[in-house]
């Protein structure tokens, strides 16, 4: 549905040449907004800002390494000498490819450079974004900084040290943006991101697996990139005037109950005791 809710705001989502980024913009840009793709990969937020200019609306893509504070400084200003304003920033980027799912593992096989890469990429580069776009939301007197993060950050898990630790860091972000900038105009929001993969990421997801993660999850289904998409253009949007400071979680209810719920559930199924 296309409400054009936010017609013609400037939206920068990071990490956006693929995967949930890109969806991300799929979904802004059909609600009006004007899309800066950022991605380490040129070739792919190319190709993403030429699929939204091909539906009618004006899109940017640059390439942008978001751990180094030149090109995220060098990124802003092509933005601004290209739309001059800044309404949105979705701090979306993320380090975690298969390279470095293997190499970011329990603490006691830790690769150090896996750890560094993570929080570089995942938490210094939010925080870098967020230092150079807030000052432009400021002199506009509005905005909504948005962070993706995760329930990996608020549970633990058997690996993804790095990743985990720098996902649970993001949630202190949109409280710190919240209470610093939140009588200026700007608001500051995160997105607890649950299990929402692409559709043609199932197939490289072992079955049996993918019946475990929807078991402890309370829908029906996993999640889908729309889904989360979703989430974030309602987070950008005035219809989140009076939301700030806080995390919103979207994971099919997977954080919300107790460990023991999918075994307690089946005990109950077999004692004929199923509505409980």
């Amino acid at each position: 549905m296309t409400t054009q809710k936010l017609k013609d705001r400037v939206a920068i989502i990071t990490g956006s040449g693929g995967g949930l980024g890109a969806e991300c913009a799929r979904v802004l840009a059909e609600h009006g907004a004007n899309i800066v793709i950022v991605d380490i990969n040129e070739q792919a937020a190319s190709s993403v800002a030429a699929e939204i200019e091909a539906g009618g609306v004006q899109a940017l893509a640059i390439r942008t390494d978001v751990s180094s504070e030149e090109d995220v400084k060098a990124m802003v200003a092509q933005v601004m000498a290209r739309f001059g304003r800044i309404d949105v920033l979705h701090n979306n980027a993320a380090v975690l490819d298969v390279d470095q799912r293997q190499r970011d593992r329990d603490i006691c096989n830790l690769d150090m450079d896996a750890w560094d890469r993570a929080i570089a990429v995942n938490l210094r580069g939010a925080v870098l974004c967020s230092k150079h776009v807030i000052p432009v939301m400021l002199k506009q007197g509005k905005g909504s900084v948005i962070f993706a993060t995760s329930g990996l950050g608020a549970q633990g898990d058997l690996s993804l040290t790095g990743y985990a630790t720098s996902k649970a860091a993001l949630n202190m972000l949109p409280k710190l943006v919240a209470a610093q900038y939140g009588k200026q105009g700007v608001r500051g929001n995160a997105v607890q991101i649950g299990l929402a993969p692409a559709e043609n990421a199932h197939a490289s997801m072992p079955s049996e697996l993918l019946d475990i993660l929807r078991d402890n999850h309370l829908t029906p289904e996993l999640g889908t990139p729309r889904q989360i998409a979703d989430v974030v253009a309602f987070l950008a949007s005035d219809e989140s005037s009076f939301v700030t400071g806080t995390t919103l979680v979207a994971d099919g209810g997977f954080g919300s109950h107790t460990p023991s719920l999918v075994a307690m559930r089946a005990f109950f199924e077999q004692s004929g005791r199923g509505g409980m």
